[in-house]
């Protein structure tokens, strides 16, 4: 089916509410741009036959009929029903990048039995028959598709309409009858140039109607990948995909939505050079997208933590170069001490090819359980560089302090002026419990949602992720995800 769950598996994923433009236009106004290369596509193309076996077992087959006159025989009536498929088998599907043309896609031997009813009958001067007889239509054929990929309604969309059926063999049966006589034979010789258009016909269309099923349901599960309560991206396609004779690339608009805004992107840094064609699949990712995620999330709540209890007592006991000074002691030895740790300010992100940074104004208070105020309360300014990788279906996060200032320490009243060794000793401890604490938390975090939205059913190999001036690429090889194809089809024969 248009090379199956190969391309568009990553090209159907969007919703368009812009007119398209053509590239290299679209560069600017990509805030992510996804590159499938060859070897990717030939081992998506494996799974080809699984869905050209769907549109053919889903294909509806109309009732057949028709009339011809046959001589002396006069008028020969006829009507095929109950038409269905058995003994589906198909050979091998191959695949070809047609470079700014299309892709070109050959299904070999693809062998199935139709079997149904027909209702029959001749008439003239000279003989008259009527009859109702089980058939069964023996058929062997190579099937082309030249999808060409487009921009329209809503998502990368596939024009499957170049579809042309090759019959090595269609041979019709009458009640299983192998010997027929001649007058079954011209029988049958009549109806098998009508079989054939109606078997291409539905066959072509139901191609086309499986590839629209997979492009909206490859939309719904990319959207609800990177989507999260209220939190979510517009990865619209503002072009056509590019076609090479060695990769498929597609931009997207990749705009995050929060509530009723969303954020606007600058001139888009992204040029076709920064991506090479050595692995199966490129992400590029811009820092336009990035950073407004960031600050919805801070706009939603989810940069707090309360930590108490067996976890406070263990993050103190991380090894520190300074004394922890007296007065701070004698708060945390105190009844039922809890810290909370918030960010207050929204967190501006920017990637260089050290790392990607994050900056932003942590608030941490320490409160006791008799007393209604906070006992302690500090501000910093942090900002740290962090590297990502993913290993073992796990999220890693490497983040070092580039950046930590004290800005603001506030104490009971009654304690007038704080001790400078505890500004320091607060400063030491964002950076050794603090910053670890933090990234304790969102490894877990950001892997338990990758997870939920399926990320850990697929086989990814080898990922790498990689900051750049700008924008971060991740680029991996990967696995067919089997357990979509599952999906698909069962979407697509319920």
């Amino acid at each position: 089916m248009e090379r199956s769950v190969a391309l568009l598996l990553f090209f159907g994923l969007v919703s368009v509410s812009c007119s398209c433009v053509r590239p290299p236009e679209a560069y600017k106004f990509a805030g992510a741009v996804c590159r499938l290369t060859y070897p990717a596509a030939a081992v998506l193309n494996e799974k080809t036959t699984k869905v050209i076996e769907a549109a053919f077992q889903h294909a509806k087959y109309p009732s057949i009929e028709g009339v011809k006159s046959m001589g002396f025989m006069g008028k020969v009536e006829y009507k095929f029903h109950n038409l269905e498929i058995h003994n589906l088998s198909i050979g091998k599907s191959e695949f070809e990048l047609k470079e700014n043309v299309g892709i070109g896609l050959i299904i070999s031997n693809v062998s199935a039995v139709f079997k149904g009813t027909i209702n029959y009958g001749y008439g003239s001067w000279l003989l008259s028959l009527k009859q109702s007889v089980d058939f069964e239509i023996q058929s062997q054929i190579d099937l082309g598709i030249n999808p060409k990929l487009y921009c329209g309604k809503g998502k990368v969309a596939a024009d499957t309409s170049d579809c042309y059926l090759t019959f090595h063999k269609l041979k019709l049966l009458l009640q299983g009858d192998r010997e027929p006589g001649w007058l079954k034979r011209m029988f049958t010789d009549i109806v098998t140039f009508t079989v054939k258009l109606v078997v291409k016909s539905q066959i072509c269309k139901e191609i086309n109607n499986v590839a629209n099923i997979l492009a909206d349901f490859i939309q719904e599960q990319a959207e609800q990948f990177i989507s999260d309560g209220d939190i979510n991206v517009d990865i619209s396609v503002i072009s056509p995909p590019i076609i090479k004779s060695n990769y498929i690339e597609s931009y997207h608009k990749g705009l995050v939505k929060y509530n009723d805004e969303t954020s606007v992107l600058n001139t888009s840094v992204f040029n076709p050079s920064q991506l090479s064609e050595n692995r199966m699949l490129y992400f590029w990712i811009s820092d336009g997208l990035l950073d407004p995620l960031m600050s919805s999330a801070y706009h939603d709540g989810r940069f707090k933590r309360n930590i108490s209890g067996t976890e406070l007592t263990d993050l103190l006991q991380t090894n520190m170069f300074l004394a922890r000074p007296e007065l701070l002691s004698k708060w945390l030895s105190s009844e039922g001490p809890v810290l909370k740790a918030r960010s207050v300010s929204v967190p501006h992100l920017w990637t260089t090819t050290q790392g990607t940074f994050v900056r932003a104004v942590a608030g941490v208070e320490l409160s006791l359980a008799n007393q209604t105020e906070p006992t302690l309360y500090f501000e910093t300014d942090v900002t740290v560089v962090v590297r990502a990788s993913y290993a073992e279906k796990k999220l890693i996060l490497m983040a070092t302090a580039e950046l930590i200032n004290i800005t603001k320490v506030s104490t009971p009243e009654g304690v007038t002026e704080v001790d400078e060794s505890l500004r320091t000793y607060l400063q030491e401890a964002v950076k050794k419990m603090g910053i670890p604490k933090v990234i304790s938390y969102l490894e877990p975090d950001l892997t338990a949602l990758m997870d939920e939205q399926g990320l850990y059913l697929f086989d990814i190999i080898n990922p790498e992720v990689l900051p750049q001036d700008g924008y971060v690429i991740v680029q991996l090889d990967f696995g067919f995800p089997h357990h979509l194809l599952v999906e698909f089809l069962k979407r697509t024969l319920d």
